[in-house]
């Protein structure tokens, strides 16, 4: 029963964690990608703010810049961070 429980937690995580590479790759295309970060605009204006979403949006668009910018990002992390939540600046 474990051995079972095991696998399914892996698959839960490898397609978590390769929906995130598959995001990031599409939006590394020249101007596939700039499509996907239309789409996607939203989530990042949700998860950073207005300002700091529109522009990791704008990066992602540019086709060259948006490729180094997501290069370096699956390597290090974001570049711009995300909004604190409520509960952060609460203190909780």
């Amino acid at each position: 029963m474990t051995l079972k429980m095991e696998r399914s937690i892996k698959q839960k995580l490898l397609r978590a964690g390769g929906w995130q590479v598959v995001k990031r790759g599409a939006k590394m295309l020249p101007f596939g990608g700039t499509a996907v970060v239309i789409v996607l605009v939203g989530s990042d204006i949700r998860r950073k703010g207005v300002v700091k979403g529109l522009i990791n949006s704008g990066l992602d668009a540019i086709p060259i810049v948006g490729l180094a910018k997501n290069g370096i990002e699956l390597l290090r992390g974001d570049l711009i961070p995300d909004k604190k939540t409520a509960e952060g600046k609460n203190g909780k």
